[in-house]
């Protein structure tokens, strides 16, 4: 199959997800055609089936901001009709659904199947403000196809938009192999002593994902165990955090990254990994995490319970206990048997349900679904 596929190449999940699916097809033989305002963060493995299409937008004065969004679909229209593309594989609802249906319309003759991948915030934040709200019903129901990367969005997306149409539910996905544990892949020797345990934590830094509350139950962590924490990413939330950090005496136990290229790295390097979001509607970085054997304690929303097992894969807990994710950090620090254990059957966990060997592949049915309907 020629399949186009559009996404935001910043740091983030969709992004992420999006760009590993495309390199996972190439490799299996199928063309595809990654279309973008800069080439995604996760493309690192060009091949022969693999092409990149940079959406350049025209600067002129009138423009108070730049028409991105007609300019990717007029570059969409114009590489379906180049590379005959079968597909047009959009993640992100926002604005990238509505941007492929207006390529569908401008090929006129040419049937090109749109399917919309739905990955969180383009419903649960952006598409529910009444600002967004119609464009983004509209753009999900004029799809071909629909997927969520939860059961959980998939409610959302039903309740918030009253749509009718099918939606299938095909999860996010790891190369198990990439992110698997390697104890000679870790060096952190600059960073924490051998007898330090290591939180960590990787995002994009908004406010969804709740920063503040890990440096707070840390706070309650550190005096109890030797332990460093790690941040990973960029974004708003960063300075707050670092700011907060100081204010707790915290300055020289918590270690600000930055973004980082080899995260299946530093995910060797941990102990313990945090996501204590306000909403997650999968948690892609969490299930990295468990593929590396790493005990994750997330948060009893959207996606995170199917992905996380309570007490056996890792730990829920409320929005905001953070006394309650500090006493299941103490336990599983203080208890190496324990935290191996549910490490290993997290990864269990990834292997029997999120592989890429076996999610991929449902992909490419639901492409074939489409396209024969």
């Amino acid at each position: 199959m020629n399949i186009g596929i559009t996404c935001y190449p910043t740091y983030g999940g969709s992004g992420a997800i999006a760009t590993e699916l495309g390199q996972v097809l190439a490799k299996k033989g199928h063309k595809v055609h990654f279309i973008s305002y800069s080439v995604p963060f996760r493309l690192q493995e060009y091949n022969q089936n693999i092409s990149f299409h940079d959406v350049e937008v025209m600067p002129y004065p009138l423009f108070k901001y730049p028409p991105y969004t007609l300019a990717l679909s007029a570059k969409m229209a114009a590489v379906a009709e180049e590379a005959d593309l079968d597909i047009l594989h959009v993640h992100y609802a926002v604005p990238h659904a509505t941007c492929a249906f207006l390529a569908r319309h401008m090929l006129r003759d040419r049937d090109v199947k749109v399917i919309t991948t739905l990955h969180g915030t383009d419903i649960t934040l952006i598409g529910s403000d009444k600002s967004f709200f119609q464009i983004t019903k509209f753009s999900i129901e004029e799809s071909q196809g629909i997927t969520a990367v939860s059961e959980s969005l998939k409610s959302d997306t039903i309740s918030t938009f009253g749509i009718k149409n099918d939606i299938r539910v095909i999860p996010n996905f790891v190369n198990t192999h990439r992110f698997n544990r390697k104890e000679e892949r870790c060096d952190m020797k600059n960073i924490v002593t051998d007898d330090e345990k290591i939180i960590l934590h990787v995002s994009n830094f908004r406010p969804v994902k709740r920063i503040a509350d890990i440096i707070r139950m840390f706070v309650k962590v550190k005096p109890k165990i030797k332990s460093k924490l790690l941040l990973v990413g960029e974004g708003p939330e960063r300075i707050p955090a670092q700011e907060l950090a100081q204010d707790l005496g915290l300055r020289d136990s918590v270690v600000f990254l930055g973004q980082q290229e080899g995260v299946d790295n530093i995910l060797s390097c941990a102990d313990l990994y945090l996501l204590p979001s306000e909403q997650e509607s999968f948690g892609l970085s969490a299930l990295e995490a468990m593929s590396c054997e790493v005990p994750v304690i997330g948060t009893n929303v959207g996606g995170l319970p199917e992905l996380i097992k309570h007490g056996e894969t890792g730990y829920i807990t409320e929005v905001g206990d953070v006394d309650k994710m500090a006493l299941h950090a103490v336990d599983l620090l203080t208890d190496d048997t324990l935290r191996k254990t549910i490490g290993r059957q997290a990864r269990q966990r990834v292997l029997d349900n999120f592989a890429e060997e076996s999610v991929v592949p449902q992909y490419e049915s639901y492409y074939e679904e489409v396209l024969n309907q």
